[in-house]
């Protein structure tokens, strides 16, 4: 008997390794998988209902970075929260309802305290710490990682948002929440091996023109957005959530910031911790067919620094609306890359103002 027990508790332990090792959260980074995220999908595990306003996403995708073939396939083109051209929107006109996410998140006090342990604030600080963001869209494919709500308590993913998503970004330009869902962002952690894609899948995806935020070194009193139903640029102020102090202002010198990649700040060096919660519907590799799959969920707690590590350069099938990127006056790029980022220095950037053209939000 005592030689069955001891045989029974060693399958029971193998087995539960297993599990942890395959399951999605506690092989997330053992696995590489990086779950995109289209601008118009809800995706798992949302917090609330979404809160974006879809006027101000229909077109606001701009020209993606174009990399060479011998870029890394763990490598990250780091972008500075604060450059100019880095986010659009549309002038009067917020691309999130903050005020909406605020009451949906007061109507539930767990979810708000999980939402609360994901962004690294006490519960009570949430309302003020959404009215200190910033409501802007993304211009380019950015890797974060995305938090949701499972079973009383947040999942944690790597994520890649698709330009176009509405979001909202703190005084150093870094996304922190997502309004298609309301779930909280923190940057990305690096990953153990070859990033993975799965989720969603749009044309105009590529593992190499993924981008990643570092913070500004200074604090972004005022944003210059790209309005892309006006064919304008214009000026938001740190934290207005409505628009109303909106003003026009001219092109910035280099309009497509990311085409000049900065290092990613603070890297992760190592993989995000298993949770015990996970997303609601199993994830898969991409496929020569569209499909649709959950991310891995790990830690709770929010991840500290940007990643070092990048999908995988191997671009997935295509699935959902594809973002036609706008042009924009060249610039020249400003420096050799940095160890982190693509070996090329960035691609050139296009020769017109942008009109852009972006994936629904």
């Amino acid at each position: 008997m005592p030689r069955i027990a001891a045989v029974t508790a060693v399958v029971v332990v193998a087995a539960v390794v297993a599990v942890l090792l395959t399951r999605p959260g506690g092989g997330s980074s053992a696995k590489g998988e990086v779950f995109l995220q289209a601008a118009g999908s809800t995706g798992p595990d949302p917090f609330t209902e979404s809160t974006a306003n879809q006027s101000t996403a229909a077109e606001s995708s701009a020209p993606a970075p174009t990399s060479s073939a011998s870029v890394p396939a763990n490598a990250l083109r780091g972008v500075d929260g604060g450059a100019p051209g880095l986010y659009s929107g549309v002038r009067n006109t917020p691309s999130c309802d903050v005020e909406k996410q605020i009451r949906a998140l007061q109507a539930d006090p767990a979810k708000n305290r999980a939402y609360a342990a994901a962004a690294g604030v006490q519960p009570s600080s949430v309302p003020a710490h959404l009215r200190s963001l910033t409501p802007v869209t993304l211009r380019v494919d950015t890797r974060v990682t995305a938090h949701g709500y499972r079973a009383g308590r947040a999942t944690s993913f790597q994520s890649v948002l698709q330009a176009g998503t509405a979001v909202l970004v703190d005084g150093r330009g870094v996304p922190r929440a997502r309004c298609a869902c309301g779930n909280p962002l923190t940057p990305p952690v690096a990953l153990r091996t070859t990033p993975r894609p799965t989720g969603d899948h749009w044309a105009s995806y590529r593992p190499s023109n993924v981008v990643v935020v570092s913070p500004a070194p200074v604090v972004v009193e005022v944003f210059v957005l790209y309005d892309p139903q006006h064919h304008d640029w214009f000026h938001r102020h740190r934290g207005d959530d409505s628009g109303r102090r909106d003003q026009r202002t001219g092109p910035p010198k280099d309009p497509q910031p990311w085409n000049n990649p900065v290092p990613p700040a603070t890297a992760s060096t190592g993989p995000s911790k298993p949770s015990p919660a996970s997303p609601s519907a199993p994830s898969s590799a991409p496929s020569s067919s569209s499909s649709s799959s959950s991310p891995s969920s790990s830690s709770s707690a929010p991840s500290s620094g940007a990643g070092s590590a990048s999908p995988s350069p191997e671009p997935p099938s295509t699935k959902g609306p594809s973002s036609q990127p706008p042009s924009s006056p060249s610039a020249p790029s400003s420096g050799p890359p940095s160890p982190q980022t693509s070996s090329s220095g960035g691609p050139s950037p296009a020769s017109s103002p942008p009109a852009g053209s972006g994936s629904p939000q």
